[in-house]
């Protein structure tokens, strides 16, 4: 075969359930079918209806799937096609056989169990490796893309059966030439997670996602979101002003190393945060592995089906 060549070859989906409703789509289980009988489980995540005519949102749905064809990372959920049928937009992407974080939470929450502290570290540093990767993502020219996911959550953080621990949902992340938005207009992001900067319609950059970062670790750690409140203005009034506690007094497993850690992941001041995803991460893993042995995909996946009781994958 000549190189390059060209291959055309079109894709079947069929819709199995839904999995979730975000902001921009829903997302479904799905198979895609190929030649001689191949089928792949996917996830496939379909416009809503009644922004596919909006230019704006089709706009963003399309530069999310552009923006993040290219983000190949263990940590991140792979993007394998942008597709339209019927005048309708999707993106069909990697499934992630397990949960999210919100179930998480609310599993340990019924079964009174409490994550145990070295998993919770592990899980913020898989989220921050991922960032990591993102953050210094370039185009194909080498230049920075700039890319801020703005919306690093609970929900936005799956963590498979087998212990992977993916972000996903880059739908109102900011990156040159990819996504329009109204920044410094409007507050994009969950109120409770977005960062001082978000809260107060101000222009981010890379720190703001390591503030969301704090607060998932913060959570994980206590069992609870500290800056939720009844309603999303009050969060937001929270993260802007709400003094930042000492943890080793909310919960015991917090030492001096992981208090610090959180203290300056949730600092206000950019000047005193984390300056890259890289700088939280080494910290995040030193304070697991420093000893010689930490957790791994697998101590997280054996806790997450046992909690869950998927018993398909019981050791």
């Amino acid at each position: 075969m000549p190189e390059p060549a060209t291959i055309r070859s079109d894709f079947t989906y069929t819709i199995v359930r839904k999995l979730a409703e975000g902001g921009m789509g829903s997302v479904y289980e799905a198979h895609q079918h190929g030649a001689r009988g191949f089928i792949k489980k996917v996830a496939m995540k379909i416009i809503r209806q009644e922004y596919a005519r909006q230019q704006l949102f089709l706009e963003n749905f399309i530069g999310e799937a552009k923006l993040v064809a290219d983000l190949i990372h263990t940590n991140i959920v792979q993007t394998y096609h942008l597709g339209e049928f019927d005048g309708v937009c999707f993106i069909a992407m990697e499934f992630i056989d397990g949960i999210n974080l919100d179930q998480l939470s609310q599993q340990l929450s019924q079964k009174h169990r409490q994550l145990p502290i070295e998993l919770a570290i592990f899980i913020a540093s898989r989220v921050a490796r991922g960032l990591a990767y993102a953050h210094a993502k370039r185009d194909r020219d080498g230049h920075p893309l700039g890319i801020v996911h703005r919306d690093v959550n609970f929900k936005n953080v799956l963590v498979a059966f087998e212990g992977d621990v993916k972000l996903t949902d880059f739908g109102i992340a900011k990156a040159r030439g990819f996504l329009r938005d109204q920044e410094g207009e409007v507050a994009e992001g969950k109120p409770d997670c977005m960062s001082p900067e978000q809260a107060d319609f101000k222009v981010t950059d890379s720190r703001s996602d390591l503030f969301s970062t704090g607060v998932l670790l913060a959570h994980l750690i206590l069992g609870r979101d500290i800056f939720k409140a009844q309603n999303p203005e009050a969060s937001r009034q929270r993260i802007l002003n709400m003094p930042i506690p000492d943890f080793r007094s909310l919960d015991s497993r917090t030492d001096d190393r992981l208090n610090t850690i959180l203290q300056r992941t949730l600092a206000r001041p950019l000047s005193e945060r984390y300056q890259s995803a890289n700088d939280l991460l080494h910290d995040l893993e030193y304070t697991i592995y420093r000893a010689g042995y930490g957790p791994t995909n697998e101590t997280l996946g054996r806790f997450v089906r046992e909690l869950f009781d998927f018993r398909q994958f019981i050791d």
